[in-house]
């Protein structure tokens, strides 16, 4: 008897999430409801008082790269996952998944974070450089090739329509 209340104490003081990562969600071919697809699906097991620093940083090492943690709210579906981003939010999610489904998994999804790093302008007087096209990148464009040069996104050009000539 004593054998099963320290397996049961271990039980609740164990909190389980099943996390997957490296892969997509996709809608499913016949209903289109939201799937994962890909990736992998791994079980962490971790002490239920853990703070959302310490899992975010076993996420990260179970992973192997940094993460953002989002979770299906439980029995629910991966139409609508839950950004879990501080020590509230766990604690909101741990509570809800243990009033409706005592017991079992928190569905986790791992995404890893968006960049937030922003590309800083050239270190040269940024004013003095023209960006606009040369008169070969018109012309190559006008010379009725289908395709323009990479990132020029001036008028398509139309045999039936006039065309401006540029000259210097």
């Amino acid at each position: 008897m004593v054998m099963s209340d320290s397996k049961t104490n271990t039980k609740t003081e164990t909190l389980k999430f099943l996390c997957s990562y490296s892969g997509k969600l996709l809608p499913r071919f016949g209903d289109g409801v939201l799937r994962y697809a890909g990736g992998l699906t791994r079980v962490l097991a971790v002490d239920r008082s853990i703070s959302y620093a310490e899992l975010m940083v076993k996420l990260g090492e179970f992973c192997g790269f940094s993460v953002e943690l989002r979770c299906p709210l439980p029995n629910g579906d991966l139409e609508t996952l839950i950004s879990v981003k501080s020590e509230e939010e766990l604690t909101n999610l741990i509570a809800e998944y243990d009033r409706s489904c005592p017991g079992s998994k928190i569905r986790a999804i791992l995404f890893p974070p968006k960049s937030l790093k922003k590309i800083s302008p050239p270190t040269s007087n940024a004013s003095s450089i023209d960006f606009s096209p040369t008169i070969s990148v018109l012309n190559h464009y006008r010379s009725g090739s289908f395709s323009p040069p990479i990132g020029y996104r001036g008028r398509r050009y139309s045999p039936s329509r006039p065309q401006r000539t540029t000259t210097l």
